[in-house]
């Protein structure tokens, strides 16, 4: 159990949870008479924690997830499926670099148009002060001034929810790839 809780380490703590009190329950239901067997079943504790991995990233694949940080999660265990999947060493690091690469690329274009919205919305927030403080000077270019900040914000808010719409698909996507990566691997084990 010690080396099985040793590979599985790396999955998030609800999964990890779920793997640990599996495998007791199966000890349980085995009995002490029949661990031998039961240990022999399920082969060295280093393949049963690849196959598990392996399991919980095809899981994940299959059901949308709901928040952000599930979703994070969800990419954690299919890039560890990833590298439970048997295939060369060095293949895998050169695909998880270029995998990681392109993750990296488009997580910053989407931060970076992210980050321009909160500068759209920031700056939208003093153009109608100043377009309330024309509208006692100057009232057409105070109407104007308004207008412009409000279309500002508008903008700001419809990039920012366009973010946040983004993100979440490319987190699932990278999921069901992932996961179906690892489905991969795990049918040309059998």
């Amino acid at each position: 159990m010690k080396s099985l809780e040793h590979g599985l380490r790396r999955l998030p703590k609800e999964d990890y949870d779920r793997a640990i009190s599996y495998f007791e329950e199966y000890f349980e239901d085995a009995g002490s008479e029949n661990e031998e067997q039961a240990i022999e079943d399920l082969g060295s504790p280093a393949l049963a924690a690849d196959q598990i991995i392996r399991d919980f990233a095809v899981e994940n694949a299959q059901k949308p997830t709901k928040n952000m940080k599930r979703s994070f999660s969800a990419v954690w265990v299919g890039i560890l499926a990833l590298f439970a999947a048997p295939i060369g060493l060095p293949l895998a690091f050169a695909a998880a670099a270029l995998g990681l690469s392109f993750v990296l690329v488009i997580v910053s274009l989407i931060f970076a148009v992210f980050c321009t919205a909160l500068a759209f919305a920031a700056s939208s927030v003093p153009a109608v002060v100043i377009g309330i403080w024309f509208l006692f000077t100057s009232p057409a270019n105070g109407i104007a001034t308004i207008g412009a900040g409000l279309v500002g914000a508008g903008i700001a808010i419809w990039v920012v929810m366009g973010c946040i719409a983004l993100c979440r698909w490319f987190l699932n996507t990278m999921t069901k790839l992932f996961g179906r990566i690892a489905k991969g691997g795990n049918r040309h084990e059998k």
